[in-house]
Formats: C-alpha cells, structure tokens, sequence
C-alpha cells in the first residue's frame, strides 16, 4: 500500500512504516502542505495521515479512488466530513485518549496565567518597566476555592476537574448528559446558564459540534461574572470572537485564555492580540515532546494494521 503523511514526522516512524508500505512525506515541519500539492500527492495513496490543517473533504476524496483511510493526528477531526468518508467506506482515525492529561494540564495552565496577569508580569520585566514593589502591581485574581465550570465533561474535562479539585476548588459542569465520572469527583451537574452564571472561572473542553458552534457569543458573555474568566481549548469555533472581544472590552468579563480560533493561524493583526487581558496560544494543548511521540505512534500502529487487514486501535465510529 501507499501511505502519504502531509507533515514531517521524526524519521524512525517513517521508517517502521516503510517496511510494509511505500511512505510519501511532505518535508515541511511547520508549514501546512498546500492544498494543490495535498491533491495531487494523494491521489494514488491508500492512506493518509493527515493534521487537523488538512481539509479532508468532498473534492478530496473524490480525488482519491484508490483512498481507504483518513489517519488523523489529532483527537478532533471537524477537518473532515465524516458522514462522506464513513458513505464511500474509508476508515477513519484519531488520535483519543494519549493526549488527555496534557491538554487538561494547558487548560489548567491558562487558568492560573490569566488570574495572575503571568504574561503581563512577564512582559513588564523584560521591557524594563519594573520599578519597584508596589501593593496592586499586577494584583490578579485568586484561583484556589472558587468556582470553576467545565463545558464539556468529556475526559479531559474530567482530568481537569481532578486538578481542579487539587487547588479546593468547587467545579461544577454542563454536558450532553450527566457524567458518572464528574459524579464520582463530587462535581456538580448544572444548566448552560447556571454555569455561565455563577462560575469564576468558565473553561470549555468540548468538541465542535452543530449544538455547540458559536453557543459562546454575546449572550452567554453577558450572563457570566464581570469577574469571570473565560477559557477556551476546545475548538475556535464554539466562539464568536468579535463578542468575545467586545465583553473584554467592556469589561462584561476580567480576561480569557484561548488556545484555539477560528482562523489558524492568525496574523499580528488579530484583535485579540492587542488585548492584555486576552492570551492567545498556538494550538499547543497537545504539545509536549511525549504526548506527540504518542500520538504519532499511535497514527503509525493504526497504519499497520490497517495495511494487514485488521481492525485499528481508535477508529472514529459511523
């Protein structure tokens, strides 16, 4: 079989591929694979493992007969339409489970940077703007003992409630359903509203769906605490960012943290960029050297097994 992989991937797992399949790889290690070069490579390839900056849509496997399955490196994969590969029989893939504790751990990082103004404090060193102690330099919010809600009870909104709960901290959350899970922990099951209503802290870890794209807008800003924070390392699109920008603006909420946006990447021209009380991360919630050796392994052994006719480890159901 023939195998594409549109980014560059450390060299040993091209090379345990290799030895059962004709491996292209597109060099670039930064730089998404363009669209007409994505085309063109795939056109002959049974499998591709693909990021979530590749479109996996209609025109691509249209374009790809010989295509049996989408591997993609990645937990999420609204980069693909699911309901018409699943209708012309590919396989697809993610990669569950092997990220969780990592990215519960960024989005329990950008809590506290936000309550604690840390990128601020930062900054203010380094432009030489520290001039001595004085009582509210930088005073930000305390985090231990308040309240934090978590949309999207999933696992990783439970491995950030065991954190969470770690700092004494009251978590309550909103979900499809009631978790057992969160029950276990002692979290308490609420509304949307009394979420947005009574958390100090509102953190969303849940994937896109038509349910939830743009469920955080202006109403749901203006419902939460003026000194709320809000939290996002689900996907940009639960976000309408304009609203987003206007509730920091008017102070309606204290900051935000985000990892995710609409538009990735963004240039130094975003809004959002301008505003101190908003930090902005690259889509880094997997990002440890550990967690991505893992999830490209596991992208590798789906890979394998597909190519020896068995089933894979973490197919994406119909």
């Amino acid at each position: 079989m023939k195998v594409l992989i549109t980014r560059s991937i450390p060299k040993r797992y091209v090379e345990q591929l290799e030895s059962i399949a004709e491996v292209e790889v597109y060099p670039e290690t930064i730089k998404p694979m363009p669209r007409e070069a994505l085309l063109e490579s795939s056109k002959d390839k049974s499998i591709v493992i693909s990021m979530l900056s590749d479109t996996i849509d209609k025109e691509f496997i249209d374009n790809n007969p010989d295509l049996k399955a989408v591997i993609n490196l990645a937990v999420g994969y609204d980069n693909i339409d699911i309901e018409y590969a699943h209708s012309k029989d590919i396989v697809v893939c993610n990669t569950p489970d092997v990220l969780i504790e990592t990215t519960a751990e960024l989005a329990f990082t950008l809590m506290l940077v936000t309550a604690r103004r840390i990128i601020e404090a930062n900054e203010l060193v380094k432009d030489g703007n520290w001039v001595g102690w004085s009582p509210y330099l930088l005073a930000g919010l305390d985090v231990y003992k308040k309240t934090v809600g978590i949309f999207g009870m999933g696992n990783i909104g439970t491995a950030l409630a065991k954190r969470c709960i770690g700092l004494n901290m009251h978590v309550q959350y909103h979900n499809r359903s009631e978790s057992e899970a969160a029950k276990a922990l002692g979290a308490n099951y609420v509304s949307f509203d009394k979420l947005l209503e009574t958390s100090d802290f509102i953190i969303c870890t849940a994937p896109l769906t038509n349910e939830t794209k743009n469920i955080f807008n202006k109403d749901a800003f203006k419902k939460m605490k003026s000194s709320a924070i809000f939290i996002n390392i689900g996907r940009g699109g639960h976000v309408v960012e304009n609203d987003l920008l206007e509730a920091i603006q008017n102070e309606e909420i204290y900051a935000a943290g985000v990892d995710v946006l609409n538009n990735e990447p963004v240039g130094k021209d975003h809004p959002f960029l301008s505003e101190k009380r908003i930090t902005v991360l690259p889509h880094i919630g997997s990002a440890t050297v550990d967690t991505r050796d893992a999830m490209i392994e596991l992208c590798i052994k789906n890979a394998e097994l597909i190519i020896e006719g068995r089933k894979p480890i973490s197919e994406v159901k119909k």
